[in-house]
């Protein structure tokens, strides 16, 4: 572990620093849809994960960004991160990433080139393994270390998932479990015990590649990855796309376990009650752990799959291949009145 904190050196982690999404929505209100081009098949709107431009024989390139402030103190372990986060969405579309570009800003004046040459190396590796090239770049001296990629990727149209698409009567699964942003501001705390330190760090360092196979099962209606708007953010995107509601048994939604002690203790993000105050209406009322558990801010998040039961066996087979149980822990239920996410259990 570097000597080095990188979490002291900014004021918010990961993808906790995403700007709410009501903010974001007036932030856009004045950009419109998209630009307009004929090829251009998904831009700006209905908050997808990333654009996707039509090539003309089938396929469609998928263009996305992301980046982030320090999520973890050691610089190789949070360009590892940050790389394997930009991917994600490439993934939730049901592409392949094929090629990325750096984004650097960093404070020269407190920390060195050298470190900064660390989280790119990081960065680097994820690429490597994954099969994309990680091809340049852009950087800027900048008053708090902030680094991610520009990643595009290519996707058979006919596999190509967006948020909207869910069905009544479609099962929810989540790939990865949630309470990274527990954990993550516990140790920015300095809370974390020192059995805990990996459990953040191997969940965010999964990549999302299952939702390639995951997009070519016809029963899968609609899919994206869970970052920094928490489950309930990410999910009321589907459910507004979609024309539908949710149900959720809290009981059997996929997380950590050892969070929920750092959550009792007050380690809960900012942008935790931000992505609560942005639902507003669209989160049923419930107790405190429940929505905060909701809108946990996740970094390098699980994938949200929304399938019809009938295909239920095909994703949970999916997921065994890919080393993951998946569990459904929740329906797609008629939209009705201004809630669309309810929880039990």
């Amino acid at each position: 572990m570097s000597a080095i904190r990188l979490t002291q050196y900014s004021h918010g982690a990961g993808c906790g620093c995403k700007i709410a999404p009501d903010v974001l929505d007036s932030i856009l209100a004045k950009a419109g849809p998209g630009a307009g081009h004929k090829g251009l098949l998904v831009g700006n709107q209905g908050r997808e994960d990333a654009a996707v431009y039509d090539l003309g024989d089938g396929r469609g390139m998928i263009a996305t960004t992301d980046f982030f402030m320090p999520i973890v103190d050691d610089p190789f372990d949070f360009g590892r991160i940050a790389a394997t986060n930009a991917t994600s969405d490439v993934y939730a579309m049901g592409g392949t990433p094929v090629l990325a570009l750096g984004i650097l800003g960093w404070p020269l004046d407190k920390l060195g080139p050298e470190i900064a040459g660390d989280v790119v190396a990081g960065a680097q590796s994820v690429c490597r393994e994954l099969g994309l090239a990680l091809a340049g770049g852009h950087s800027i001296d900048a008053p708090e270390p902030i680094f991610g990629l520009a990643v595009n990727g290519l996707v058979d149209l006919e596999h190509l998932k967006l948020n909207k698409g869910a069905q009544v009567g479609d099962l929810l699964f989540l790939t990865k479990p949630l309470g990274v942003g527990f954990l993550t501001t516990a140790e920015k705390q300095g809370l974390l015990e020192s059995g805990h330190q990996t459990l953040a760090r191997e969940t965010m360092l999964k990549a999302n590649q299952i939702g390639i196979d995951l997009a070519k099962v016809k029963g899968v209606h609609a899919m994206t990855d869970v970052t920094g708007f928490g489950l309930a953010g990410h999910l009321s995107e589907v459910c507004t796309a979609s024309g539908v509601a949710a149900r959720i048994d809290f009981r059997r939604l996929p997380r950590l376990a050892e969070a929920e002690a750092y959550r009792r203790r007050g380690a809960v993000p900012g942008g935790t009650h931000r992505n609560r105050e942005a639902l507003g209406t669209a989160l049923k009322e419930m107790d405190e752990p429940h929505w905060q558990w909701l809108c946990d801010p996740q970094t390098s998040g699980g994938l949200l799959i929304s399938v019809h039961p009938s295909w239920e066996d095909d994703v949970e087979r999916i997921g065994r291949a890919h080393g993951i149980e998946l569990v459904p822990f929740g329906e797609i239920i008629p939209a009705g009145g201004a809630a669309l996410i309810e929880v039990r259990g």
